[in-house]
């Protein structure tokens, strides 16, 4: 029996013994939406998706993540979740999904929405649960200045954005911010996704966190899961599917 197939009955087994008790539920009617960017990126990834969601009447607004500290990126997302006025669909994209099980808690958050994003429990090592599925192909093209880190430009083409147009895909790298290596040590010490409806967007083609790793978290957080042909920028690429799955998170079945 391999590693995958092991890794998937443990996931079922853990899933189906901690069945949570929102799994049945419809997750109550939200108007607003908070979006949380992850790394190699900024706020205005979600623009395709934001503009959808107006068009829907619900209120979106996006996080400028500091990308320095995993405590200081959770903090910015609090924020921001301060100024909604009633409950509110937090979503996080890539590392952004650290910050949503971190954040995810708040008593005004009813839903959450992972796409293509970590989601690991309270405590856990994320990098070593990463190392047990296949290393993706963008880890080699991260370039570090000193303390910041990028993603080198062949590798934003290829492994980031890859079904995206040249052009479109060119712009996006020449506005990606900088992470702080101090960012990548940081654990959550909570696990919003046990306590609150949850919902995953797998990207099939990603390759900067492998597919497999994705459907590992979503199956083990019990999370309503959507699979997408796209790669980690499946919100750009994709804006109608994720957009979707964050008017049902916010009640619009």
């Amino acid at each position: 029996m391999d590693r995958r197939t092991v890794l998937g009955i443990l996931a079922a087994a853990g899933t189906l013994a901690r069945r949570p008790a929102w799994a049945a539920e419809t997750p109550p009617p939200a108007r607003n939406v908070v979006l949380v960017h992850g790394l190699f990126a900024d706020g205005s990834c979600w623009s395709e998706v934001i503009a959808r969601l107006q068009s829907a009447g619900l209120n979106p607004t996006a996080v400028q993540n500091p990308l320095t500290t995993l405590d200081e990126a959770v903090a910015a997302t609090q924020r921001v979740l301060a100024r909604q006025d009633g409950p509110t669909v937090l979503v996080g994209h890539s590392f952004a999904g650290m910050i949503v099980s971190e954040a995810g808690v708040d008593p005004k958050v009813t839903a959450l929405v992972y796409v293509a994003a970590r989601a690991p429990d309270a405590g856990e090592d994320y990098p070593a649960l990463a190392k047990t599925f296949p290393t993706p192909p963008a880890t080699a093209g991260i370039v570090f200045d000193g303390e910041y880190g990028r993603l080198g430009e062949a590798a934003f083409l290829r492994d980031f954005a890859g079904d995206l147009p040249e052009a479109k895909a060119k712009v996006l790298y020449a506005v990606q911010e900088p992470f702080r290596k101090s960012l990548l040590t940081g654990k959550t010490t909570q696990a919003a996704w046990r306590s609150k409806p949850s919902f995953y967007a797998v990207s099939t083609e990603d390759r900067t966190i492998d597919p497999d790793l994705e459907r590992f978290m979503a199956k083990r957080m019990g999370a309503k899961t959507i699979e997408v042909k796209a790669s980690h920028l499946s919100l750009i690429s994709q804006p109608d599917a994720i957009t979707r799955l964050i008017r049902e998170a916010a009640g619009q079945a």
